[in-house]
Formats: C-alpha cells, sequence, structure tokens
C-alpha cells in the first residue's frame, strides 16, 4: 500500500491513489504523537499501547513499528494470532494477552513466545502453573512470566476478591509463576463524575495489597484522564492512541488520526411521494436530489445509521457540506440527501467523507445508536488503507 510522504498530505486524494470503493486513511506519525502526549501526561507512570483488533482496525502491522520506534516497550494483545504477529513487529517488547488463557494451545503458544498471559480465574492460573511445571526444565528451571486480572466491579472477566484471598493465602497456587502485572478494568471510566470510579478504585488498592511489589494497572484511555490515583505504575491506551475521545469532560490529548471516503456512484433525481432504499422507509416529501454512495454496512458504516421517515439517521461530509443519509443502510451502498449542497459539489466519481474534519469517530457512533469504539473497529476490508508517512524514513 502507498504511503504519501508529509509534504504530499494536503494534495492527496486516496481515490485517485488507489482504485477502491473507499480509503481509510491513517497518519501514522499522528498516532505515535498521541503516545507521546499520554505518555507525558501520565509519567512517572509508564504508558504502553493496547493494539489488539489488529490496532483497533488500522493495521497492526504499520501501527506497531511506529509505536515502538516512538518508545513503546509494552503492547496489549487478545488472542494467540495477534501474538505471534505482535511479537515479529516488536521481539523485545513486553507484550500481554488481555483474553488470557482462551483453550487450545493457547498457553503453549504464549510460552514460546515469551507472551504473558493475562490470567482472570483459578483455572487459568492452575492452567499456567501446570505449563510452568512441566516445561520448567526446558526454562532451566525459570518461571513462566504472567499477569493477574483482579475484578473490582466491572463483573466480566478477572478474579473476584474471593478468589483473590485463596490465591494469596496458598504461596503453592503461584509455583513457577512470576506475575509481571496486577490489572482491573473500569466500568465509568468515561463518567469521571461517576462515584463508582473511586469505588474501584479503593477495591483495587485493597486487594492490589495483597501483591506486594508487582506492578500494577488500572487505567486505559479514560482512566488515565481521572488523575495520577489512577496511574499505578502503567497506564494501557487503546482508543486514545488512534484520537477516540469518549469523554466529553476530560478529552484525552490527542487528535484524530483516521479519514474514511467513499465513492460517489450516482446522482440522480426523485419526485415528491418517493421511496428511497429497501422497505420503502423513506419517502421524499419535496423534490430531492440523492447521492448513492459505495459503502454500506459491510464497510462499517452500521445500519442503525439509516433513516426513515419517522427519524434521521446519520450523515456523510461532501466537499465540507453535511448530508443526511436517507433509507436504508445496505450492504453494500448508502444514499444521502444532496439537494441543499452548492450546485455541483456531488458528483460522480467524487468522494464523500465518513469519517474525518467535520465529521469525528464519536458524531459517526451517536448517529447510528453506538459508539466510536465500534464504527473503528468494524470499518471492513474492502476500504483500501492509506499510510501516511510517520517521519521515520
Amino acid at each position: 500500500m502507498p504511503i504519501a510522504p508529509n509534504n504530499v498530505r494536503d494534495r492527496m486524494t486516496p481515490h485517485a491513489l488507489i482504485p477502491s470503493t473507499g480509503a481509510v486513511t491513517v497518519d501514522l506519525g499522528q498516532i505515535a504523537q498521541n503516545w507521546q502526549a499520554l505518555a507525558d501526561r501520565v509519567a512517572p507512570a509508564a504508558c504502553a499501547a493496547v493494539v489488539k483488533a489488529d490496532a483497533y482496525g488500522l493495521g497492526a502491522a504499520r501501527v506497531i513499528p511506529v509505536l515502538r520506534r516512538a518508545g513503546c516497550t509494552t503492547f496489549f494483545i487478545a488472542t494467540p494470532d495477534e501474538a505471534e504477529a505482535a511479537r515479529k513487529l516488536a521481539p523485545s517488547a513486553t507484550i500481554y494477552a488481555l483474553d488470557g488463557l482462551i483453550g487450545g494451545a493457547a498457553a503453549e503458544t504464549f510460552a514460546r513466545l515469551n507472551v504473558h498471559p493475562i490470567l482472570s480465574t483459578l483455572d487459568d492460573v492452575l492452567a499456567w502453573r501446570t505449563l510452568a511445571k512441566r516445561t520448567s526444565a526446558d526454562r532451566n528451571g525459570a518461571p513462566l512470566a504472567a499477569g493477574l486480572h483482579i475484578d473490582t466491579g466491572l463483573n466480566r472477566l478477572g478474579l473476584t476478591a474471593r478468589a483473590v484471598r485463596e490465591l494469596t493465602s496458598d504461596a503453592s497456587q503461584l509455583s513457577g509463576i512470576t506475575l509481571s502485572l496486577v490489572m482491573s478494568h473500569l466500568a465509568s471510566a468515561d463518567a469521571p463524575r461517576d462515584p463508582k470510579n473511586r469505588d474501584q478504585l479503593l477495591a483495587f488498592e485493597t486487594l492490589t495489597a495483597l501483591f506486594p511489589r508487582v506492578p500494577r494497572s488500572l487505567a486505559a484511555s479514560d482512566g488515565l484522564m481521572l488523575g495520577p490515583p489512577f496511574h499505578f505504575d502503567l497506564v494501557r491506551p487503546g482508543y486514545a492512541l488512534y484520537g477516540g475521545q469518549a469523554s466529553e469532560t476530560f478529552p484525552a490529548p490527542v487528535k484524530p488520526t483516521v479519514t474514511v471516503t467513499a465513492r460517489i456512484l450516482a446522482v440522480a433525481d426523485v419526485g415528491i411521494g418517493e421511496t428511497v432504499g429497501y422497505s420503502a422507509t423513506w419517502r421524499a416529501k419535496r423534490a430531492t436530489r440523492i447521492a448513492t454512495i459505495a459503502a454500506g454496512y459491510a464497510d462499517g458504516v452500521p445500519r442503525g445509521a439509516s433513516a426513515a421517515d419517522e427519524h434521521t439517521g446519520g450523515e456523510v461530509l461532501i466537499t465540507g457540506h453535511s448530508a443526511p443519509i436517507i433509507g436504508r443502510v445496505s450492504m453494500d451502498l448508502i444514499t444521502v440527501d444532496v439537494t441543499d449542497l452548492p450546485e455541483g459539489a456531488a458528483q460522480p466519481g467524487g468522494s464523500a467523507t465518513l469519517i474525518g474534519p467535520g465529521l469525528s469517530i464519536e458524531q459517526a457512533g451517536y448517529a447510528a445508536g453506538t459508539i466510536g469504539y465500534e464504527i473503528l473497529t468494524r470499518l471492513g476490508p474492502r476500504f483500501a488503507r492509506l499510510y501516511l508517512d510517520d517521519d521515520a524514513g
């Protein structure tokens, strides 16, 4: 895939460079700058990078090397396949697997790659301990490293307080295991005034006291903006690295990194009373000019962005002007109302912006009844990925 040098960023037209229905343009240099800004914000705590789900859909093969060059030495992934890819891209980094031992040969894969699984159940601890004992001779008696996930109120993954106390009451349960991290996850970090944040902080402090001298991590993208009490030894931003802003109250010191554009395929007129799209859910109340755009739910445009007679949906930008989606979002196509745009603004062969300046990931998510995280990670593979130069040569 082509990489445009910095001096042509403003002149670049992705559809002229790549023959595709759409393009996801990723500013690698801005991702590096975002990581550095977050690292500066939380110092002296260390700043990791969450690169699971193919770096939130933006391409781990491009993103991980950029972050490594920026100074990031700790990465979080989720699955064994992601661990394989991350280890090749960052041979000397500390890598954690957030989903733990998910079955099959996951434990053996993590041990072979020197990836630290995040153990979230006593069964995980037992499986890792058993592997450590069975393979001890291969490592000359060296223990296997792992992280430990404590549940402090999210009630998803994580050891309960009771399980933590059971684990620490018998040192043999951690035989052959070196704990490199104890972590938890905040439930309401995007709502800074929610008392649950303080409740979880207190629970985390209480339970991690049972693991003296083990590094601790509580905050992800939004949690790190709650201030130093939440930073501990390591923060682990993901969404914020890619320009996401889940919290309106305390926005992170980051800038957008992603622009998504799609081709305009056709422009046509419909008369009063005519319908647009599947199931005829939208009917023209005036003579309407519509543009059909080569993007649909197969490309990551949520079906929830559809519009009907009784409610509005999402929007796109064409030459900087808002064009609301009308009718149903289908697999490959959306239709937008361009009646009020300047004459000639919408033309076949032109482009519409789905995410970019003036239309943030969060705005796109809100209009579709979802969140920016989902918008970002669901960007489909049919859109070409175009990477802007990260200044690394």
